[in-house]
């Protein structure tokens, strides 16, 4: 499950934030909009999109567990654009969702 993986990576803190993110169409895999369910495989590139931030990266490892030290192995990134221009496009319009914290 991709909101799964977002947590045990440390890319998000906390599942429940990563599923809310993944519901509001900020996640993409391959290129595609997927669901908080969505079963990743090694060699899936996930792109993020922070408010004005675009993150990329790379799966290359898929754990259940993974400690804070051996979190950063599971996947390698592979762009981040701190602001995003007005040229660049999310694929569709982010739909608005309260984010817990």
């Amino acid at each position: 499950r991709i909101d799964k993986y977002l947590k045990v990576t440390r890319i998000i803190k906390r599942r429940t934030v990563a599923k809310d993110i993944v519901s509001a169409e900020r996640i993409y895999v391959n290129d595609r909009l997927v669901k908080p369910s969505y079963q990743l495989k090694i060699g899936d590139i996930i792109t993020i999109y922070f408010g004005n931030k675009k993150v990329v990266v790379k799966v290359t490892n898929l754990s259940e567990h993974a400690n804070k030290e051996t979190a950063t192995t599971l996947y390698e990134v592979i762009s981040e654009d701190k602001e995003l221009s007005k040229n660049d496009k999310v694929l569709s319009t982010p739909k608005k969702v309260k984010i817990r914290y």
